[in-house]
């Protein structure tokens, strides 16, 4: 027996009924394959620290600024007085003599000023500890740590809630490099103003000379001194300049975001989830994220840096017949090119380097660590 051949229309009959099931097995089908491939959008978004509250971005931050003031107060001290006019007979730079007395290699001058000014900033640690004492090296840790302390917490605080904050309001909760931008400048702005007085005490305090001439005898005997011959403006002086570097505050900020964001990518390709990695592979993270800090910290300092010796020669001590000589942001600028040229504008810049880069791979390290301890 023959079986009837169907019909074109028994055939449309057939494809019109089969059109919802294929649909749905489609749409079955999209849907499985949609959760077995990685979500790379949503992995780009997560935070390593999701949902922190704000608290602890206030005692992490404190607690990492701290860690870092510490270790590296020295050259603090050091890059302050090479900054500072007042000193600049005392430590008089040898990298130009060393410089002329070698070929017109760009390469070979640029390698032995580098050399230079590293053993220069070691014989200045060293002639500080031998004419004035071990402390000496100290000076200035007492506000640096009430500037320290309070100004990271500040920072870090401002930068996690505004992040949040402008995530939310401007870009669907979604995190993106001009949210960065805004939240790292709000942090810069907050942390200057909040914290200009304690910056130009210890400013003062490591400018005050040892022995006879010494004019303070603590940091509480500056700032008395301070608000009495100039005024609680005075406290104010170089905040201009303060503003001026928030830029690279903003520009570390930027850099460490996106680095960061690249090693959590690579993370997540090579691990999948947290829940894959060995504590070693943690650790090493840790350590990446860490030196990603001082990266940022190490090419935003040399971007913006004439802002810090214009910070200082505007916080510095009137002279003794009380008239300022730096007054004012551009015509401090115009002074110091005029009559020092353009390589004052990096005075100290290896000693800030040797401090701002170990002492941002010590701070950010810590607010991570802190930040997953108190989470």
């Amino acid at each position: 027996m023959t079986k009837k051949k169907p019909s074109l229309e028994d055939l449309q009959e057939e494809a019109i009924e089969s059109i919802p099931y294929l649909g749905s097995d489609e749409k079955a089908s999209t849907q499985r394959y949609a959760q077995q491939l990685p979500r790379e959008k949503d992995e780009e978004t997560v935070e390593n620290h999701p949902n922190v509250k704000p608290w602890v971005h206030f005692v992490a931050g404190g607690i990492g600024g701290m860690a870092g003031a510490v270790v590296t107060c020295p050259f603090d001290l050091v890059k302050t007085r090479l900054q500072s006019d007042i000193y600049q007979s005392i430590y008089k730079s040898k990298v130009k003599s060393a410089t002329t007395m070698t070929s017109n290699s760009k390469i070979l001058n640029s390698i032995i000023q580098g050399g230079t000014h590293f053993k220069e900033t070691f014989g200045i640690l060293g002639n500080v500890y031998k004419r004035e004492g071990f402390r000496s090296l100290f000076k200035g840790l007492g506000p640096n740590l009430v500037g320290v302390i309070p100004a990271r917490s500040i920072n870090f605080f401002t930068y996690g809630t505004t992040k949040e904050i402008y995530s939310k309001a401007f870009n669907n909760g979604q995190e993106a490099p001009f949210i960065h931008l805004m939240a790292a400048a709000t942090a810069g702005w907050a942390t200057s103003t909040a914290t200009n007085p304690i910056w130009l005490i210890k400013t003062r305090v490591q400018l005050d000379k040892a022995g006879t001439t010494k004019k303070y005898k603590n940091s509480w005997d500056c700032l008395k001194s301070v608000v009495r011959t100039e005024g609680i403006y005075g406290l104010y002086k170089g905040l201009s300049a303060s503003y001026l570097g928030s830029v690279e505050g903003i520009l570390q900020w930027l850099l460490y975001e996106q680095m960061k964001h690249v090693i959590k990518r690579r993370s997540m390709r090579k691990f999948g989830h947290e829940g894959n990695k060995t504590t070693a592979d943690k650790i090493k993270e840790w350590c990446q994220r860490s030196g990603s800090a001082g990266l940022a910290k190490f090419v935003a300092s040399i971007v913006t840096y004439p802002h810090e010796v214009v910070r200082t020669r505007l916080r510095q001590m009137p002279k003794e017949n009380g008239k300022l000589k730096y007054t004012g942001l551009l015509q401090s600028f115009q002074v110091i090119m005029k009559e020092e040229g353009l390589a004052s504008m990096y005075s100290g810049l290896t000693p800030h380097l040797m401090r701002t880069v170990p002492n941002s791979i010590i701070m950010f390290g810590t607010w991570e660590l802190m930040i997953r301890l108190l989470s």
